[in-house]
């Protein structure tokens, strides 16, 4: 599967952001997929993940509560809701997909085969 991510884009403080990552191919409902972020001068970091049939999804601390990931399997995309932006939120915004992430390891990035390109997101405060 291929990933497209945009929907990145420079924000204040407290505004919201839709990321979307459209894949191609005609079996995205067979993919667990995840949003991860590589902040400037730091590591990559997992941001959310969703199950194959949306049913189960999982945050990070840092953005639980603010942060929602969804996905449309007609659409074959998935999105990350973005509210309450703060500047510690920069980052380049990264989906992935993984046929076969298990519990313990879907926050892990080598758990995920396929990577979309990034999208840059900045909060500025």
């Amino acid at each position: 599967v291929q990933l497209q991510a945009s929907g990145g884009g420079l924000v204040q403080a407290g505004a919201s952001l839709r990321l979307s990552c459209a894949a191609s191919g005609r079996t995205f409902s067979r993919y667990d997929m995840a949003w991860f972020r590589q902040p400037p001068g730091k590591d990559r970091e997992f941001v959310a993940a969703i199950r194959k049939s949306g049913g189960s999804t999982y945050y990070a601390d840092s953005v639980k509560g603010r942060f929602t990931i969804s996905r449309d399997n007609a659409r074959n995309t998935v999105y990350l809701q973005m509210n309450g932006l703060k500047p510690e939120d920069t980052a380049v915004y990264y989906c992935a997909g993984d046929q076969n992430t298990i519990l313990s390891t879907l926050r892990q990035g080598d758990a995920y085969d396929y990577w979309g390109q990034g999208t840059q997101v900045t909060v500025s405060s």
